[in-house]
């Protein structure tokens, strides 16, 4: 009797119809407020111009009305860092500015460069002062420059400790006690860990809820991901995979619009987590994936879903939904136990390429953004900019996976962003919108790659550890974000190109390996290990099965009317 799989039973049941459509819609809804967890950090963390705040100098400034620009001038030792001239943000002149004679009308003169050279400087004693008028991020309201200026990077390496251990936890927890489950539960911990940020009173409560929130929010978005994925047929997987993460782009977009805004920091961040909240209602909207309850023996639920499902799409299943019973459970008792590490059910080089190439795709990227919060310009203007490159990315992954495979777009997307990130870094300032362009290029390229490497994860790993595979995998992006700020804040310390040529690195090595993995256009997803390791063997059998059928279903065949 021919085994019938899961993407049989949704050959009748509707590969992408009404209900998928639905429950995808609602979904995608999840990766927009991602966005603002995952790269809030630009408005949320900003550092705008600062220097010592000195109380003889503010008195000296309420008496002349000078401004803080007119302030910093004449009152702000310079500095040469990296062969430039700028201003001191960390150190401050050590004199009693009453006893200096300074005047309000030329204080130019009063104060040479002669006695500036030869006053006494020290390291900033009565906090800062911000260039940031009626705004405020967390680094104005805990002082978190020079020496705490470490913090800033904790708070976005502090997120992906969250998102490293939430992923495998979360991971586990989709393939042990269901996608649908750990989905509600993550966005339950989102909601109160979120709203903690926000209520933080200091850095240290900060940082912490904020290693709590991560937890929840990157394993939710992956069951998600791999529910939606496991709902419909083969054909329109990979183009639900590339537009669910294409609403992280539309939060992208959305996020400077609601920081220009948004003023305060502790508000922004409940903006971005109230929509966490409102997902606890999918309880009532979105189903289990059948597929997960057939590889956890529960077929009567499954069939029920399934049932659901084609009653949504207008759609009438055969008997033939009653094979499937035993099928996919005979599949996963054959495959291994539960306990199996991931590691096994592929090669260990498909294994290394795809966490490599995770954590490439997390450096870069998430690098690239965090950069246009040190470049100086606007801020708001130069985010949204970079994340309208971000819809073409899209639209060249859709176009090209299905014409071309899987394996050459994506590695010649991280090749293309590595070589941009060099050509970036060799652009002087003064070609500033030619040095934009290259850099936008680099964006779509690395863009391209990290949306890619997600669902060709998900198609490389068998139904009974997908969600934990995907997950497991993702641990190494989660390792690449709590690197990427540390790369980014303290070479450009040093030089503010150096980060790009250590990303550009990183991609050209990414893009040579993802050479290694096998091509996944047009296979089914996995139910069991042989269909991974000897895919044309499962192809072949299933071709076998149709054709003992074929004599059965012409003998049935009613006769034509002529």
């Amino acid at each position: 009797m021919y085994s019938y799989t899961f993407d049989d039973i949704l050959e009748e049941a509707g590969k992408f119809g009404r209900s998928q459509k639905r429950i995808f819609a609602l979904l995608c809804m999840v990766s927009m407020p991602w966005a603002g967890v995952y790269v809030g950090i630009v408005f949320q963390g900003f550092t705008p111009e600062h220097w010592c705040r000195d109380s003889g100098v503010s008195q000296i400034r309420k008496s002349c009305g000078w401004n803080l620009m007119d302030t910093r001038k004449i009152t702000v030792p310079v500095v040469n860092t990296s062969g430039v001239l700028v201003h001191s943000q960390c150190e401050q002149y050590e004199l009693d500015w009453n006893a200096t004679g300074l005047t309000c009308d030329n204080p130019e003169s009063d104060l040479t460069d002669a006695h500036r050279s030869k006053a006494p400087m020290t390291s900033c004693k009565e906090g800062w002062e911000y260039d940031y008028k009626g705004r405020q991020s967390f680094v104005t309201e805990f002082d978190l420059v020079c020496a705490d200026a470490w913090v800033v990077d904790m708070y976005q390496a502090t997120l992906n400790v969250g998102f490293f251990i939430g992923s495998i936890a979360i991971g586990y927890l989709a393939d042990r006690f269901g996608r649908k489950t750990s989905f509600l539960v993550s966005n339950l911990l989102n909601g109160i860990f979120g709203i903690l940020v926000a209520w933080s009173p200091n850095w240290v409560s900060m940082l912490v809820f904020r290693a709590l929130y991560g937890f929840g929010v990157k394993g939710g978005w992956v069951a998600g991901y791999v529910l939606i994925t496991e709902l419909v047929g083969v054909e329109y997987r990979r183009t639900v995979g590339v537009i669910y993460q294409m609403f992280f782009s539309v939060g992208i977009l959305i996020l400077p619009l609601i920081s220009y805004f948004i003023t305060d920091w502790r508000w922004l961040q409940v903006v971005i987590t109230a929509p966490y909240i409102l997902f606890l209602s999918y309880y009532w909207f979105i189903p289990e994936s059948p597929r997960w309850l057939l590889s956890q023996h529960n077929a009567k639920k499954a069939v029920e879903i399934t049932e659901a499902i084609a009653k949504e799409n207008k759609k009438t299943l055969s008997k033939n939904i009653e094979n499937i019973t035993g099928t996919l459970i005979a599949l996963v008792v054959t495959a291994h136990n539960y306990t199996i590490s991931f590691t096994a059910t592929i090669d260990p080089s498909v294994n290394n390429c795809c966490l490599s190439s995770r954590f490439t795709s997390a450096v870069v990227y998430q690098g690239l953004i965090m950069r246009l919060g040190i470049l100086g310009g606007n801020v708001y203007i130069d985010f949204l900019i970079s994340g309208l490159v971000e819809f073409p990315a899209a639209f060249l992954i859709l176009f090209t996976i299905d014409r071309i495979g899987r394996r050459l777009p994506f590695a010649t997307a991280n090749i293309v962003a590595g070589a941009a990130c060099f050509i970036t870094a060799m652009i002087p300032e003064t070609m500033f919108w030619f040095k934009t362009a290259v850099a936008c290029i680099g964006r779509l390229g690395i863009t391209m790659a990290f949306e890619m490497v997600v669902f060709v994860n998900t198609e490389l790993y068998p139904t009974f550890v997908r969600n934990l595979g995907v997950s497991v995998c993702s641990t190494l992006c989660d390792i690449g974000g709590i690197v990427a700020p540390f790369l980014l804040y303290r070479l450009a310390a040093i030089w503010l190109e150096l980060p790009l040529i250590i990303f550009g690195a990183l991609a050209f090595l990414a893009g040579a390996l993802v050479l290694l993995l096998p091509e996944t256009r047009g296979v089914p997803l996995p139910d069991t290990i042989d269909d991974i390791e000897f895919p044309e063997k499962s192809k072949e059998l299933r071709r076998k099965e149709m054709i003992m059928l074929l004599p059965a279903a012409m003998t049935n065949k009613e006769p034509e009317t002529v």
